[in-house]
């Protein structure tokens, strides 16, 4: 009988679930979307009950479309999205929605933490001090919901709330609690002072487990509604950006790989943590043996929506008519327009910022408009910003690591010839761009064939990805970027200035209202 196994990521906005055989090859996939709730100001919460039914209705529908025998599936293995916070009670019950990413409130918090030891307690959790941040949730909970903080039996993230439901048992992975901000991640326990700033014990955190750690005897009920045996072998898997590095092939010293969706991350492994003198990169764990360091941003995808919402009804207009992809549009019109956007530049912290400044006030800005820039100069211009600001944090990168030998793309925006083209032209360096169905979850699945001891080590991804296509860099089009690039870099860093006065002026502004 032939083997499977699944690789299942417990995204943002969706949890996705893809069978693979056990070479890699993808042969049925299934993705179950929910909302991502704002209550309030600076809120971005999710309903953990709501997610947990995506992941088993994800499984379920994979195993029901594969038609496969249930007995011929090796493994679950687990990738999920970073930093959610759900408090519980003792009964295991949520007493807060689960606190993603995104959520801005703690933020006074994360600055009072940055003044108090910020740069020292970073260095020893790897976890930037930010409003993304479980540490600074916490802090946020236990001082603006007292009663909730005091009925609070654990603080767990989601994907310790699928387990939970799955074995009756809180256990964190690695790779997930090495992006609390509560981790130690020399040491690999819960760091004392960490704790103390949240204010909480390490019995109300899960216990620590590797990333390769397996979980077998799932309740019969809860397999046979998911279509699967009640003996197949879960591993509890990473954090979702390592395990997108390990499904493009970039976890060889020098390769490098860039993801833009929504928000967006460039990351490499290191075989040991590495942290930056200035705390512009983060350091989460893989295995015992691999490290990914880099920095995320939260201005990806997120503003070429924003630009195709407030700039280009006429091509979302005409997609329509012509029952075509207005981004297709967009980019085909970008492309019209010279590299440098005739010295038109944009800042695209629409949303604050995480990497390279983590600043929560970040905030968008053109720089640079004149009479001859129209409407194309500036949609160029925002494409072109999304990516000078990932090159920064490459910048940053390569402080640690020297310049990459390797740039392997991945996210939406590799499916966009003009935006992988530009990040080339920029980068100064080729783009590649793997054959892959879903990074994070073929990432979960070889780390499964690792903890199973099917492969000796994770260099046989190699075995299992091969480039679509690249990207070659333009040399007169990087030119003209590295004269553009200093200026970008020198205006964030004067604007930097004069970012809380302009959040405290909308805020007020909104309040007024």
């Amino acid at each position: 009988m032939k083997s499977y196994m699944l690789g299942v990521d417990i995204g943002t906005t969706s949890t996705k679930a893809v069978l693979f055989d056990l070479k890699g090859n993808a042969f049925q996939q299934s993705s179950v979307e929910y909302p991502l709730n704002v209550p309030e100001p600076g809120a971005a919460e999710q309903d953990p009950k709501e997610i947990l039914e995506a992941v088993k209705e994800s499984i379920r529908t994979v195993m029901k479309r594969s038609e496969i025998d249930k007995n011929a599936l090796k493994f679950i293995s687990f990738s999920a999205a970073m930093h959610s916070v759900i408090a519980v009670d003792k009964e295991g019950n949520p007493l807060t929605p689960s606190i993603t990413w995104a959520d801005q409130r703690s933020e006074p918090y994360a600055e009072k933490i940055k003044i108090q030891t910020g740069l020292e307690l970073y260095k020893k959790t790897g976890t930037p001090i930010h409003p993304m941040s479980p540490l600074t949730n916490i802090c946020w909970i236990r001082e603006e919901k007292p009663d909730i903080f005091k009925q609070t039996a654990k603080f767990i993230g989601i994907k310790e709330y699928v387990f939970k439901a799955f074995f009756n048992e809180y256990v964190v992975d690695h790779s997930i609690a090495s992006a609390t901000g509560l981790l130690n991640i020399y040491t690999m326990d819960w760091d004392a002072e960490a704790l103390e700033i949240a204010g909480i014990g390490p019995d109300q955190l899960s216990k620590l487990v590797p990333t390769t750690s397996q979980y077998k005897d799932i309740d019969p009920i809860l397999a046979d509604e998911m279509g699967i045996s009640s003996e197949v072998t879960f591993i509890i898997g990473a954090n979702d950006g390592c395990l997108a590095n390990l499904g493009v092939d970039a976890v060889m010293p020098g390769e490098v790989a860039i993801t833009i969706g929504t928000s967006g991350a460039i990351r490499t492994v290191t075989d040991k943590p590495v942290t930056d003198e200035k705390g512009r990169t983060f350091c989460y764990a893989l295995t015992e043996n691999h490290w990914v360091i880099g920095g995320p941003v939260n201005n990806g995808g997120m503003v070429l929506r924003w630009l195709r919402d407030e700039f280009c009804s006429e091509e979302v207009k005409i997609a329509k008519e012509q029952n075509q992809n207005p981004y297709d549009l967009i980019t085909d019109r970008i492309d019209q327009v010279a590299a440098g956007s005739e010295g038109l530049l944009f800042h695209p912290y629409l949303s604050g910022e995480r990497a390279p400044s983590w600043n929560a006030n970040a905030r968008g800005s053109f720089f640079g408009l004149a009479m001859h820039h129209k409407r194309e100069h500036m949609m160029r211009a925002v494409l072109e910003g999304i990516n000078m600001n990932i090159y920064m944090v490459l910048l940053a990168l390569e402080e640690l690591i020297g310049t990459p030998k390797e740039v392997r793309a991945t996210g939406g925006f590799a499916h966009s010839a003009v935006w992988r083209q530009m990040v080339a032209d920029i980068f100064g360096q080729e783009v590649h761009v793997p054959e892959t169905v879903e990074s994070a979850c073929l990432g979960a699945a070889i780390l499964g064939l690792y903890a199973m001891g099917e492969i000796d080590d994770l260099s046989e991804v190699k075995k299992m990805v091969k480039t679509r296509t690249i990207n070659h860099p333009d040399k007169e089009k990087g030119l003209v970027y590295k004269e553009l690039l200093p200026i970008f870099i020198r205006l964030s860093r004067l604007y930097e200035q004069e970012y809380e006065a302009i959040v405290d002026f909308q805020n007020q502004y909104t309040n007024r209202i």
